[in-house]
């Protein structure tokens, strides 16, 4: 067993952006710039990052039987990712996502899941092989929340480590969070979480220390521009973020996700993985696009 091998299952998406000067209010329209399409869906962002970045990743996910499934299988195999859990929905195209990027590098996103929603635990059932060798399991919720809660029961009782990454934002289960090891919000998923306006350093503590009461194991709140807050036992760590222009933030939740299963895989401490993690994402979103952003495991050292 290879002991970095990381096992993603997620979602798979095509996104279709938009550069623009300003997201759009309800009922404007506003002429935009550049378009472009890119692979995304945030399971397959944070399987390629973790492939960039130097991890054995197996990837479970479920695509359309349509021209984006297919290219989507492609790229995954010329980065290095185990497909041989990849399923094709014979019913349901595979998910788009619609995004929208302003001139200060923020985003807004809608999300068509297609056969995303369709990823069933009955489907993983088919990949606990590959499943049972992990040494971290990485989950988003861009699939049913039963599968995620599968997964990560599974991973439970074999004492496989599970990373979280709780988005799009949602009201989570309290055995879910019984089963995870670390948890990555950001700013806004955290506060849903947790119940309290994280706003800054103090509410993010207080609500890091909220959600650990919930029985999370380890709470990582991610903020952008300040960084990270981690909660490890009854340690609180702040780790900045790298001081970068940025000019796309779209995947770079993604990538520290990928990166940070990467640098835990290795061994490092919870901390150091996070600061990797943060200077990951800090090239990320110096570049446009989601896939296309995510930095090799040299870019990020060379930091």
């Amino acid at each position: 067993m290879n002991a970095k091998k990381i096992v993603v299952v997620g979602s798979t998406n095509m996104d279709m952006v938009v550069k623009t000067s300003h997201i759009p209010t309800p009922g404007e329209t506003v002429l935009g710039g550049a378009f472009f399409m890119n692979p995304g869906g945030k399971g397959a962002n944070q399987a390629v990052a973790v492939a960039r970045l130097g991890g054995n990743v197996l990837f479970v996910s479920k695509i359309g039987n349509d021209i984006f499934g297919k290219q989507s299988a492609q790229l995954f195999a010329a980065e290095g990712i185990d497909t041989s859990c990849i399923l094709r929905d014979e019913a349901l195209p595979s998910g788009v996502a619609l995004i929208t990027v302003d001139a200060a590098g923020e985003n807004s996103i809608v999300v068509a899941p297609g056969a995303n929603a369709n990823l069933l635990p009955a489907d993983v059932e088919g990949a606990l092989t590959g499943i049972s060798t992990a040494r971290i399991i990485l989950l988003q919720l861009e699939i049913p929340l039963a599968t995620v809660q599968y997964v990560a029961g599974y991973a439970a009782s074999n004492r496989i480590k599970v990373i979280l990454n709780p988005a799009p934002a949602a009201v989570l289960p309290a055995q879910l969070l019984s089963n995870i090891d670390v948890i990555t919000p950001n700013s806004t998923e955290a506060s849903m979480i947790a119940g309290i306006k994280v706003s800054d350093l103090e509410t993010a503590k207080q609500a890091a220390a909220r959600i650990r009461e919930l029985g999370v194991g380890n709470v990582v709140i991610t903020m952008g521009p300040a960084g990270a807050l981690v909660l490890e036992g009854d340690a609180f760590t702040h780790v900045p973020a790298p001081k970068v222009q940025a000019i796309d933030t779209t995947a770079a939740g993604d990538v520290f996700n990928g990166a940070l299963a990467v640098a835990l895989s290795e061994h490092n401490n919870l901390p150091d993985a996070v600061r990797f993690a943060c200077a990951a994402a800090a090239v990320s979103v110096t570049r446009l696009g989601a896939q296309s952003s995510i930095p090799y495991r040299n870019e990020v050292i060379d930091q």
